[in-house]
């Protein structure tokens, strides 16, 4: 764990420059705006270490999967985020001297992320070589009510000379992402032009031909009045700039607005997007930083008014809680259904910034609490438009009649995770997306999903269900064999009990889903079933199934076994463990992790956090007592899960460990990876740890239960939740919990099994 930042309600403050945390900070002071991200490289030249990385949401490449052997069924390629045209660059030479940090004394540097307005912001003094000394504030935002653009203010001030400067203020689509294989570059340049206060590159990416225009223009300013300057062009491949000489004089700021814009051919056509490019930024230069700057703010304001969760007394733990839900509504804003949410959103390119089950698992729950119906919504249209590719996804593995697996990894429907135990065998993220459907129609109440897109989904996946189950003459039930569930250091298991029950479970719940759809709409349903050949043969089988499914277990501990053969392990605690093997996925060797009892993260917990209410307090008690202290949290899923179990066993102080865990995992570098990029869809764990966690919000029978208890640490804390066009406040201090119905008709809501009933405007209080 290192503390790299400051604590702070509203801002991440990185004060004094450490090269060797600097690609750290440029993950977690990284922007975005659902259409576009940017991490939080400098402007300036820098020659040190660093990641660059600018990204366009929905352009990725199909990297060649590279494997020492192949496999039928293995994907073809890797589906990669791009690292694409830089738009932030403002380069000096001042006599003769690159303003570069990595070559510099640097002095009272200063970096700040405002969450609240959305604003990154740095100072710093910095002395060249020769003994220059120049002090710089720069400013920048990806505008959230604009998402096509972002800008920039760079003010410099020469501190003890005058001289000629020459600024470079370009666009760069020559750029390498740091994963590609054999250092190939991923874009093609299909035009480029540079005039004096303008440059436009357009580039295309290798294979998809995705077409993404950046433009941008400047202002350069000194009290107040545009500055003279010599202008010169520039151009090369891939590049545009304006090379612009103009006069310093010691003690007098230069101010550079720069304003950018990134727009794909996803949503402009390809022979005017130039164009397009163009007349944005028009708009942009005409609005002019300081409106720009204002409308952003106005949508931040209204976002943190939806979803913010205020904690009083603890600071690490409410900047933490902020800093996931800014990350959160950066990256994912529900506007575009052919979306969906990263892994590192827009902080890095690990993972391939593709679908993973973290969105179904985890996200889907923060934004049926925070926003919209349709943002949820959305991502699961995003799963229904991609079924058609499950189902081929299946068939390349040997499913047949409609089977539907849907990929480990996927950024257009196929799977493109190449990594064998994944690929063929963490096949419980179907399970995951059929779990997702079930809890937005429960929360939202919205039936007409099922009937609409959600029966053909699970449909789909019972299909893959029963195929990939087999009956065993030995034990005279079905089996599951060759699998990985959710612990990844275990591979190639038989009877994953989380695997195992989410399949059966998924059965169940299709022929419910069946036995409504066919009493709710007749002929929709007979149109479906008449489509996808389905007859109620197959729901037969899969009664059969859920009757007959092995679950292995443990008598004589009370406890379900994460699969055959577990207990032949030696079994450990994490406390015995040295410290200088954390974390074992960079200290020991594969073979040893397989071999031994430590786990990355939930799985048997996993299936009670889902289904809890199919089981009793003593049977979750029993099964955390034994699975959590060998579970080393080396995925960034893993301590919220643990949060909010441990929470509703009473477990008060391991609930608020594994919340800052979490809450706080890439700012303070639990895991020595936050460098490749922030965890983005494990910080809505972090929400549902407090919501679900320490409040204990459950529903059930489509009304909101609470159970709330207070870390010892806290004051007090309070959110905000919408619920089914309701939108309900609740605040626990040490001795209460008030619930406020903001809008919206009465609801009934349970505190501790009483139940009160709340109408617009009204406030109830209970004792805790």
């Amino acid at each position: 764990m290192k503390e790299c930042f400051k604590h702070h309600p509203w801002q991440i403050i990185e004060e004094g420059f450490n090269p060797h945390y600097n690609k750290i900070a440029e993950s977690v002071f990284s922007l975005g705006n659902g259409r576009m991200g940017q991490r939080a490289n400098f402007e300036e030249a820098y020659s040190g270490e660093t990641l660059q990385g600018s990204y366009v949401a929905g352009v990725y490449y199909p990297d060649k999967t590279r494997v020492g052997w192949w496999k039928n069924g293995y994907p073809e390629y890797f589906a990669k985020v791009l690292n694409a045209p830089s738009w932030i660059g403002i380069k000096f030479n001042i006599a003769g001297q690159s303003l570069d940090l990595a070559q510099c004394r640097v002095d009272e540097f200063k970096r700040i992320l405002d969450m609240q307005t959305g604003l990154l912001s740095r100072s710093f003094k910095a002395t060249l070589p020769d003994g220059k000394q120049v002090h710089v504030h720069a400013q920048r935002f990806c505008s959230m009510a604009k998402d096509e653009i972002g800008a920039i203010r760079y003010a410099i001030t020469p501190v003890n000379f005058s001289d000629s400067v020459t600024i470079t203020i370009d666009v760069d689509a020559d750029v390498q992402n740091m994963d590609s294989n054999y250092d190939e570059k991923f874009w093609d340049e299909v035009s480029k032009s540079a005039v004096e206060g303008e440059c436009i590159v357009t580039a295309q990416t290798k294979k998809t031909f995705f077409h993404v225009a950046t433009g941008m223009r400047y202002r350069i300013v000194q009290g107040g009045d545009e500055l003279k300057a010599s202008v010169k062009t520039l151009l090369r491949e891939k590049y545009a700039g304006n090379e612009v000489t103009v006069n310093f004089t010691a003690g007098k700021e230069i101010v550079i607005y720069k304003y950018a814009a990134v727009l794909s051919s996803e949503n402009h056509p390809k022979e005017k997007i130039a164009e397009h490019c163009r007349q944005v930024l028009d708009d942009a230069m005409a609005t002019g930083y300081d409106q720009l700057y204002a409308d952003h703010v106005k949508v931040w304001e209204h976002k943190w008014n939806e979803c913010d969760i205020t904690i009083d007394g603890d600071v690490a733990a409410q900047q933490g809680i902020r800093f996931n839900i800014f990350q959160l509504s950066q990256t994912y804003t529900g506007e575009d259904e052919r979306l969906n949410i990263g892994p590192k959103g827009f902080t890095g390119e690990k993972y391939g910034g593709s679908t993973y089950w973290d969105t179904e698992a985890y996200c889907l729950p923060f934004y049926l609490g925070t926003a919209e119906q349709k943002v949820a919504r959305n991502l699961l249209v995003y799963r229904y438009k991609h079924l058609a590719k499950a189902i081929e996804n299946g068939k390349k593995l040997g499913f047949t009649d409609g089977a539907a697996l849907y990929p480990m990894v996927t950024i257009n429907g196929e799977e493109c995770h190449n990594e064998w135990e994944i690929t063929f065998e963490e096949i419980h993220r179907n399970g995951a997306i059929a779990y997702a459907i079930y809890d937005y129609i429960r929360y939202t109440g919205d039936q007409e999903y099922l009937v609409e897109y959600g029966l053909e989904v699970l449909i789909g996946i019972s299909r893959f269900w029963a195929q990939r189950v087999n009956w065993s003459d030995d034990k005279k039930k079905y089996v599951m064999l060759g699998v990985t569930g959710p612990n990844e250091y275990e591979n190639n298991v038989n009877n994953n009990w989380y695997t195992n029950y989410i399949a059966t479970w998924t059965l169940q719940y299709t022929r419910e889903a069946l036995d409504y759809v066919r009493g709710k709409n007749p002929s929709a349903f007979q149109l479906l079933l008449d489509r996808i050949q389905f007859s109620d043969k197959e729901a037969q089988v899969w009664k059969h199934i859920t009757e007959n499914m092995y679950f292995p277990q443990d008598s004589s501990r009370g406890i379900f076994l994460q699969q055959d053969g577990f207990l032949d392990k030696q079994l450990m605690k994490v406390t015995d463990l040295r410290p200088e093997d954390r974390p074992l996925n960079q200290k020991w060797s594969w073979d040893r992790i397989l071999r031994s009892c430590f786990i990355k993260q939930a799985d048997v917990l996993q299936g009670l956090y889902f289904f809890e209410d199919q089981f009793d307090i003593d049977t979750v008690k029993r099964n955390f007592d034994f699975y959590e202290p060998m579970t080393v949290h080396e995925s960034s899923l893993s301590p919220c899960v643990h949060s909010i179990l441990a929470a509703k066993l009473g477990y008060e102080e391991k609930a608020y460990e594994m919340y800052l865990r979490t809450a706080r995992l890439d700012l303070d570098d639990y895991n020595n990876d936050t460098e490749d990029g922030c965890h983005i869809t494990s910080m809505a764990g972090t929400w549902l740890s407090v919501i679900k966690g320490f409040a204990g919000m459950r529903l059930k029978n489509g009304e909101l239960h609470f159970n709330p208890f207070i870390p010892r640490q806290w004051k007090s804390y309070s959110f905000r939740i919408e619920f089914r066009q309701r939108v309900l406040k609740i605040k626990v201090t040490g001795s209460r919990m008030e619930a406020l119905l903001v809008s919206g008709e009465p609801l009934t809501i349970h505190f501790k099994g009483t139940s009160h009933t709340l109408n617009e405007n009204q406030v109830i209080e209970q004792p805790l």
